[in-house]
């Protein structure tokens, strides 16, 4: 699997290695087997860009997710390609508000979009229950495997 990162903001620093492995695990966690997934960590400007091209809404948000393939997901079934886009500067303003770890708050962002690419929507409040459930699982195995620490 090829995990390409790029980051291209300067709100939040942190390990591309480390997220690297955030990613893989995350991949293996969920049974998702893939050729390729591309996450951008993107400014806050830039988000805005990308809200009000795609969703009508030009407010920063934490994550937006391009799903490429169009098959519907199915644990070690097929090649899912797809982007995602997170703003770490939003991460970083909630971890403050919240007295959280940022890079925590950011791998919850890249859980977040990895579940929308196999199919988790959180459109409805039921939807976004179940979607919540299983982010905070997925943190819990990040965690147990001290994925969660920034260094």
């Amino acid at each position: 699997m090829q995990i390409k990162l790029l980051n291209s903001q300067k709100d939040l620093r942190f390990s591309k290695l480390k997220m690297k492995k955030v990613v893989f695990f995350l991949f293996e966690l969920l049974q998702i087997k893939t050729d390729e997934v591309s996450i951008q960590f993107v400014s806050e400007k830039r988000i805005s860009q990308l809200h009000a091209l795609f969703f009508q809404d030009p407010t920063p948000t934490d994550c937006i997710t391009f799903p490429i393939d169009p098959i519907p997901y199915k644990p070690n079934g097929y090649h899912l390609l797809g982007e995602i886009f997170i703003c770490p500067k939003i991460a970083k303003q909630y971890a403050e508000k919240y007295h959280i770890n940022p890079f925590e708050e950011l791998c919850r962002y890249v859980v977040h979009g990895v579940l929308h690419l196999i199919g988790f929507e959180d459109e409805r409040p039921d939807l976004r229950a179940q979607m919540k459930r299983k982010e905070n699982a997925c943190l819990r195995h990040l965690r147990q495997r001290g994925l969660l620490e920034p260094n």
